[in-house]
């Protein structure tokens, strides 16, 4: 169980952090009209592969402990 958990682990942590890198360049470019619509939607994503991961974390933090 602990060796499919950490990949998925890992996996979300570089989404979120890919995330935040397309944000920032977003932010640069902010010549977009719909730039407001896109960086919310940008940190709804973050903040969802955020949880994702702390989930996962936790998850294996319990099997480990149990």
């Amino acid at each position: 169980m602990n060796a499919i958990l950490t990949p998925l682990i890992l996996i979300a942590m570089f989404a979120a952090l890919v995330v935040v890198f397309i944000g920032v360049l977003n932010m640069a470019r902010s010549k977009d009209p719909d730039n407001p619509k896109r960086q919310n939607k940008l940190m709804q994503l973050r903040v969802a592969f955020q949880a994702i991961a702390l989930l996962l974390a936790f998850i294996a933090f319990s099997v480990l402990a149990g």
